[in-house]
């Protein structure tokens, strides 16, 4: 990390933009400054239906993190579905310029740019290199080689790709909106560190990040980034369900999902009565089973995890998944959703229960996982958004003149 760095991430989700902008202090923590978001209907099974909704409460969101922190915002860091990017992984050797002064981190940033000499394919850009591991020519495997004397190193490295027209697209609403964009960081990784515990990060997982509107699917192997994808359903799915079928109206919907959230009827423990007080049946009150509003529940979740199940079967990924840990607000309040999970994959389940996961609001998690990503690369100098601060007289004074951001790596 880089002490002093200021870093803004940006979150689109399907419900609201969400900010944070967080600074790392002196003992290598991100420290946030400010958190806000803004409800946003632009985006629909991830994609942008609206460029002028999202301009429009990215405009919003930042002028309030402004006026809360007499700061003026150019740049931030942004999150990108899983639908969009592909992985490609990728090894270098390289080879140390004198052995004998040790692995220098001029070495290491010259092997990071060789890993990006690959195949692009068509319609694809590189957003980003993820660092693998580090293997030296005595067969040790480090996470940072700088120091280590070798004649030589490999380095295995994780190329992400995303689509060029999603990204220009990206680019374009933001430049409307007056900002730059410092980096596209896929939702799983960012995530991987703030929901998984310590053992989970060396076993192969999957991260599940049900939201309003998406199910983001991440595959690691340890510490290797291996696959994502988004599968667009979430929770406000569950929610038009329930106004669908008991004919009420969605806000009543989403306080019954919230009440009497269950994900399997099975464990109900006692199957009393609701009163719908928005039905538009003749009657306009009308009474049902907790028992119908469950299944209607279940249903939903089912699906989302059996179109997983296919997602990852077909990708020949199943067998090599060992857990699945769970996250997100679509799920955050339905009970046992992880069992549903474990009888849909017949792979073990469970909510996240990270350390850093229950020290931050479910609704600013994916957006300050992302900040914490960006603040922990590893060889990155400088990491800092830009930003500018005004004084009490009012004039401004740039905080970063200068960014190098060609894969974050200087």
């Amino acid at each position: 990390m880089a002490i002093g760095d200021v870093i803004v991430g940006i979150d689109i989700g399907t419900s609201k933009v969400s900010l944070i902008i967080g600074e790392v202090n002196n003992f290598n923590q991100v420290e946030i400054i400010c958190s806000t978001n803004k409800e946003c209907n632009g985006i629909k099974k991830g994609k942008i239906i609206d460029e002028n909704e999202v301009i429009q409460s990215l405009i919003s969101v930042v002028e309030d993190a402004q006026a809360d922190t007499n700061l003026k915002i150019n740049s931030a860091y942004v999150t990108i579905h899983g639908k969009y990017v592909k992985i490609v992984q990728n090894s270098i050797v390289k080879e140390v310029k004198d052995r004998y002064s040790g692995i220098t981190a001029k070495d290491v940033s010259s092997a990071i740019m060789q890993a990006k000499d690959i195949d692009i394919p068509e319609g694809m850009s590189i957003i980003d290199i993820v660092t693998d591991k580090f293997t030296l020519d005595n067969g040790k495997v480090v996470t940072d080689p700088v120091g280590n004397f070798s004649a030589n190193f490999t380095l295995k490295a994780q190329v992400v790709l995303a689509e060029k027209d999603y990204i220009r697209q990206l680019f374009g609403i933001f430049k409307k909106a007056g900002l730059d964009i410092d980096g596209l960081v896929p939702i799983a990784l960012a995530e991987r560190n703030l929901v998984l515990d310590t053992h989970e990060l060396t076993d192969n997982v999957m991260i599940l990040d049900i939201g309003a509107g998406n199910t983001d699917i991440g595959v690691f192997e340890g510490s290797e980034f291996v696959y994502t994808n988004t599968i667009p359903l979430g929770g406000d799915n569950i929610t038009n369900d329930i106004a669908v079928v008991l004919n009420i109206s969605h806000d009543e919907a989403d306080k019954l999902k919230k009440q009497y959230g269950l994900a399997m009827k099975s464990f109900i423990d006692n199957d009393n009565e609701i009163l719908l007080t928005t039905c538009r049946d003749e009657q306009s009150s009308k009474v049902i089973r907790s028992s119908e509003l469950i299944e209607i529940i279940e249903a939903r979740i089912e699906e989302i995890f059996t179109l997983v199940n296919k997602d990852i079967s077909n990708q020949g990924l199943k067998p090599r998944i060992n857990n699945v840990v769970l996250t997100g607000q679509g799920i955050a309040n339905i009970s046992k959703s992880d069992v549903v999970g474990k009888v849909v994959l017949n792979i073990p389940v469970k909510m996240s229960t990270g350390r850093a996961t229950s020290t931050v609001r479910p609704g600013y998690r994916t957006v300050y996982s992302l900040v914490r990503y960006i603040a922990s690369r590893q060889f990155a100098k400088n990491v800092s958004s830009n930003i500018d601060t005004q004084s009490e007289k009012g004039n401004v004074f740039k905080v970063v003149l200068e960014k190098v951001k060609d894969f974050f790596y200087s």
